[in-house]
């Protein structure tokens, strides 16, 4: 009974991690939705204020409470300039410079990024099969990018596009450790909510500074593009994420950030009727093979990985 129980726990956590990268993954066709018809960092921010106060209002109604201590508040504050300040600003500006298949390839460094800073703060250690099965993820997407690699390799606009792609990867294996460090120990909803409005700040003020006299076209497309983006492509993103890392390791979720390119390619076969090559099949099977890897490897320590899943840290109160 404990077992099957156990079980249906790590298949809802299972669920839960592959519906963010779903959502992750749609937001990139919202993204490009609404680039023509508003300034970057004008939607960037309004993206974030919006997502950030919801989850706030949500806590708010439902009696959840605020982070109490000045450390989490640090921490909060580090999250939100990592994960949704530098983390949106290289999003909604790199397609600008670089080829999507180079901004796929650069960005999904993250998880190999977040797995050592994990190793070096939080003391994460990842098995040699784990290692394995994130480097596979990694080289599934190189192949399933090859073809979108092509393009300009000069000039400032190029070097541009690599720095904002760069800072959005760093901001988010900064934010992801963090989230780990938080999780368990403040409200999932409070702190999703309170970082994304922190991180706001910085891009509403850089929005003032450079996009002055810049209007937003408002028409059905931005609105149904911002509200998309905010509530259920960040506002849930962000919120399930963090209840997500109450209970699993910081590499074994991230790893699942590998099938965010594979996500995007199923909706452009399903949507835009583009074609599934053996080369696509090749990059998604490896892809998804060193998932498996990652997930199914022991801990450095030696316990089994489903053995604290389900175990919620101290102070947490699960999906609420």
């Amino acid at each position: 009974m404990a077992q099957r129980s156990q079980v249906k726990t790590r298949s809802f956590t299972t669920v839960r991690i592959i519906l963010v990268m779903a959502l992750w993954a749609a937001c990139f066709p919202l993204i490009t939705a609404g680039l023509d018809l508003a300034p970057h960092l004008t939607f960037a921010a309004m993206r974030a204020g919006i997502a950030g106060a919801a989850l706030v209002a949500v806590g708010m109604i439902s009696g959840r409470a605020w982070p109490s201590s000045p450390a989490s508040w640090l921490l909060v504050a580090i999250a939100g300039l990592g994960a949704t300040s530098l983390g949106f600003l290289g999003m909604f500006h790199a397609a600008e410079y670089v080829t999507p298949g180079l901004a796929t390839v650069i960005a999904n460094t993250q998880p190999l990024l977040a797995a050592a800073l994990g190793f070096a703060v939080l003391g994460e250690r990842v098995s040699p099969r784990g290692v394995l099965g994130l480097a596979m993820g990694f080289i599934g997407i190189l192949v399933i990018t090859a073809g979108q690699l092509a393009g300009p390799r000069t000039g400032d606009d190029f070097v541009l596009g690599i720095v904002y792609i760069v800072l959005a990867a760093a901001g988010v294996t900064v934010g992801n450790v963090v989230f780990r460090r938080l999780a368990g120990t403040v409200e999932p909803v409070m702190a999703a909510g309170s970082q994304l409005l922190v991180g706001a700040v910085p891009l509403a003020v850089a929005a003032a500074v450079t996009e002055s006299g810049q209007g937003i076209t408002w028409s059905t497309t931005f609105v149904l593009s911002l509200v998309g983006l905010a509530l259920p492509g960040t506002a849930m993103v962000f919120w399930l994420w963090l209840t997500v890392l109450e209970t699993v390791e910081l590499h074994r979720a991230n790893a699942f950030s590998f099938l965010i390119p594979v996500l995007g390619l199923t909706l452009g076969v399903v949507f835009y009727d583009e074609a599934l090559t053996a080369t696509l099949l090749a990059g998604i099977a490896v892809t998804v093979a060193g998932i498996y890897l990652v997930n199914v490897a022991r801990p450095a320590g030696g316990a089994d990985p489903g053995e604290r899943e389900g175990e919620m840290l101290p102070g947490s109160r699960g999906l609420t």
